[in-house]
Parts: structure tokens; sequence; C-alpha cells
């Protein structure tokens, strides 16, 4: 019962990213685009936790702390680059070197 749970899970957020990747491709604005790829590794980490459970494993969860903070500083500085133009601010102040 549970493991057709679980693969019926991974079908539907399989279904979601098709979704994401839809609206990455075809999306109007940039905003749609960067919020497309931040839910996309979200439904990624949420694919790896039902795979933990498939498994019956611990193993993986690494890999799900390291996509959510790639994923998170991905979208800050995509996000800073449409705020600013640039993602590290530079000074040209003498007094810094």
């Amino acid at each position: 019962m549970i493991h057709g749970m679980l693969i019926a899970s991974l079908v539907i957020l399989s279904l979601a990213i098709l979704g994401c990747l839809y609206r990455l491709i075809k999306g109007p604005s940039m905003n749609d685009r960067i919020m497309s790829l931040d839910t996309i590794g979200i439904i990624l980490l949420s694919m790896i936790a039902v795979l933990c459970m498939l498994f019956r494993t611990t193993v993986y969860f690494d890999i799900i702390l390291l996509i959510g903070i790639l994923t998170f500083i991905g979208t800050t500085a995509l996000a800073r680059y449409i705020e600013r133009g640039d993602v590290i601010e530079r000074t040209n102040d003498e007094s810094d070197r």
C-alpha cells in the first residue's frame, strides 16, 4: 500500500517538473523563469525524500541539503542580478585598498 503511494507521488512530482519546465521555456518574464527554477529545485528535493522513504535509507540526506543550499543561492543571485544588474557589488573607493 505505502509502496504504491510512494510510486504515485513520484509520478505526480515528475508531472509537476514537466509543468515547471514548460513555464521555464515559455515564461513571459524573467521572474516566471526564476520561480520555475526554484520550484524545480524544491520538487527535486521532494523526489529525493520520497526515494529515501521508498528505499528505506538515509544516504541521500546530504544530497537533499546540497540541493537546498544551491537552490537558495541560485535564486538569491538571480534576484540580485535582476534588481541591480550585477551579483557582486564592487566599490571604486581608494580607501578599501
